[in-house]
């Protein structure tokens, strides 16, 4: 088999195993969906390519998903380049998402942390800080979940040890949480625009 092959036959694999996530997946959707029909926030957190699918997924609420519909809140955490460095400086790499949890967090809202280790310091207190702030949490892992598993109050662990297959894998399980949530989100929109 060509490397090509061998990682197509490797992403079918973890996709196939994704179905298994599908009771989890709904949890965070309404998860999702309550939190911004209630007025409540995401807040996105991730590193490196994490970061990337994070800010993409914000950005499906912040802007648009499919159709055209009033913006809704969610806040990439990965996105400002001056606060993560002065938050590392500062308090250490460990509180640069922390810091802005409890800065922007409140009830209501709802945490998306993305890990493919599971082994982040920054998501790893990030989620605490969240726990401790009663702040709803959804996370995104991968492997064996690391040191995350069992902070989140919902985990969509993908099952792979292969880096890029678990982000692949992630960021169709955000644009499935999307999917899930945008025509409810559409209904309130066209609510919002006859009230």
């Amino acid at each position: 088999m060509t490397v090509f092959q061998n990682s197509l036959a490797d992403a079918l694999g973890t996709f196939q195993s994704l179905q298994a996530l599908e009771p989890s997946l709904l949890r965070a959707s309404e998860a999702v969906k309550s939190c911004l029909l209630s007025g409540g926030k995401l807040l996105v957190a991730g590193n490196g390519g994490s970061a990337a699918d994070g800010a993409d997924f914000a950005t499906e609420y912040a802007c648009r998903y499919k159709h055209d519909r009033k913006p809704f809140p969610a806040i990439n955490l990965s996105a400002c380049g001056s606060l993560l460095t002065a938050t590392g400086n500062d308090y250490g790499y460990e509180a640069t998402f922390s810091r802005q949890v409890e800065a922007f967090g409140k009830q209501g809202d709802v945490l998306v942390a993305l890990t493919t280790s599971g082994n982040s310091p920054n998501i790893l207190q990030a989620l605490q800080t969240a726990k401790r702030l009663e702040i709803r949490t959804i996370s995104l892992l991968g492997k064996d979940g690391g040191r995350a598993r069992g902070l989140a109050e919902i985990e969509l662990l993908v099952p792979s040890t292969v880096t890029a297959r678990v982000q692949e894998a992630h960021k169709f399980l955000l644009h499935s949480i999307c999917e899930h949530v945008e025509e409810a989100l559409q209904e309130a929109s066209k609510s919002a625009k006859t009230s």
